[in-house]
């Protein structure tokens, strides 16, 4: 949670510091006058995110340079404003002098004052912000604050503000966005934020359940309540007592069962399925949908009261192509993730991450998620250039094509260069043969394996031992190719 509003008013006349305090305390803006001994002497609270101070009369022997020296050693982002004239303004630097966001009449309205309140604290912010500092905007709160919420661009901050500003307010929150952009992960960051956390984080997918099962799914049944019910059962509502119950895809709930989901929302308890006992809950909503619901109210296939029950405060998740900037730390982050479990540390090319920030990614984040994985699989432990990206995400050209061409062996004047960069899927189907079967027969298990570790050489030859690559070549998996190459004996050169 931020720090609370922390205006500190400086002056040496007491009348002043009265006058200004009253209007202060009618506006309900929180406040502390003192003088400027006791400022200098330190008896004053100590310093926040959210402090602001306003410099009024000051009496002693002392430079307003000097002054505000010491100001910058306290908080060198600490915006100040000039209740009163100050001759020696125009005389500090202007460093110094770009510290003075404003100056104020002493007796300014209530208006005036909330105005120059109002640009102090953007000030704040953005110093806070361009220097790095933990605050909601920053993209220093990605690790600890906000799990699997990756990404430094303005966008995410953004959400990150909007998830600290509503977590521990017990209200109904509604999250929007495309398919893939991460709406459950705002959903448990939301969740472990608030008080609840200590609770039950239940998640129910109303697109994933028919219809006729959804009130059992969310209220429960009692036994016998309809045919295969052999149990009583309880349902989501009663698993998320004391904590959070999370409603994926609400666009897709049948209006049915919106009017009972008001119903709980309105009086906090429902009725189990067949049952007649009445029971109290106590839940937090968060509803999630990529559906346009407004559009859907006028079509009548959503209901307009349950929709301003469930969007008290709404946020939005940008897709990926609206953050694209967020791509390479994204890339790291899975590479990471399916190096834990085993497969492999990728690496990429810097050309392959410009190719990538040029797709649309019309699936996100999963769409993302799914490419990083499929080339873990075919390139564990590998440098991914744009040559290996599937032809859908090569938006550029290779730029280093040399690469991938295998000059003629010396003194073979008629043998043609091998391209590897060509997909495994283009290469022939079949391979020339003039085979003939001898009079005396064979060995047919032998002969084969023969024509297996040749083609399995000649494959690692052609990609100078990348074993990827040439089981690429021989449309195998890399383990399978592994594996052969340790019946037969091969060694990479």
């Amino acid at each position: 949670m931020r720090n609370p509003l922390q205006l500190i008013y400086i002056d040496d006349d007491p009348i002043r510091r009265d006058g200004l305090s009253q209007r202060l305390s009618f506006a309900s803006i929180p406040h502390q006058t003192v003088d400027y001994v006791s400022w200098l002497q330190g008896d004053i609270p100590e310093l926040t995110q959210n402090s602001v101070v306003w410099l009024g009369h000051c009496n002693l022997p002392i430079s307003l340079e000097k002054l505000m020296q010491q100001f910058d050693e306290l908080d060198d982002k600490l915006p100040l404003i000039a209740v009163t004239p100050w001759p020696e303004l125009d005389q500090l630097s202007q460093r110094l002098q770009e510290k003075i966001i404003g100056r104020l009449n002493p007796d300014a309205s209530l208006e005036e004052l909330t105005v120059m309140l109002h640009r102090a604290l953007i000030y704040r912010q953005l110093q806070l912000q361009y220097a790095g500092q933990p605050d909601l905007f920053s993209p220093k709160t990605v690790a600890g604050q906000f799990e699997g919420m990756v990404g430094h661009s303005e966008a995410m901050g953004l959400v990150r503000k909007m998830i600290s500003q509503v977590a521990g307010r017990d209200v109904n929150v509604l999250i929007t966005g495309e398919s893939g952009t991460g709406k459950e992960i705002v959903a448990n960051n939301l969740h472990r934020a608030s008080k609840r956390a200590a609770g039950p984080f239940v998640p129910v997918n109303c697109g994933a359940i028919p219809s006729e099962l959804l009130e059992s799914e969310l209220f429960g049944h009692e036994k016998g309540a309809f045919t295969g019910a052999i149990s009583s059962r309880a349902g989501r509502f009663e698993m998320a007592n004391g904590g959070t119950l999370f409603l994926d895809e609400i666009g897709d709930m049948p209006l049915p069962m919106q009017v009972k989901l008001l119903r709980v929302l309105q009086e906090r308890c429902f009725e189990r399925v067949g049952g007649s006992k009445t029971i109290e809950c106590d839940v937090r909503i968060i509803a999630a949908t990529h559906k346009d619901l407004e559009q859907m109210i006028v079509e009548s296939s959503f209901r307009e009261d349950l929709y301003y029950r469930l969007n008290v405060f709404p946020i939005d998740m940008p897709p990926l192509r609206a953050r694209i900037d967020d791509l390479p730390p994204l890339v790291d982050e899975f590479s990471r993730r399916l190096a834990l479990e085993g497969f492999g540390k990728l690496r990429f090319h810097p050309s392959a991450i410009v190719s990538l920030q040029k797709h649309d990614w019309a699936g996100n984040i999963r769409e993302l998620a799914n490419l990083i994985e499929r080339l873990a699989i075919l390139y564990p432990d590998a440098v991914i250039g744009v040559s290996e990206l599937p032809e859908k995400f090569r938006h550029i050209d290779e730029p280093e094509p040399a690469l991938y061409q295998r000059s003629s062996a010396e003194g073979d004047s008629g043998a043609q260069s091998t391209d590897l960069s060509t997909a495994p899927g283009s290469l022939p189907s079949s391979l020339p043969s003039a085979l003939e079967l001898p009079m005396q027969g064979l060995d047919l298990k032998q002969h084969l394996e023969g024509i297996e570790r040749s083609l399995i050489e000649q494959a690692l030859d052609q990609t100078a031992n990348v074993v990827a690559r040439a089981a690429d070549l021989l449309q195998i998996r890399r383990t399978t190719l592994v594996e052969k190459m340790r019946k037969y004996g091969i060694q990479r050169k």
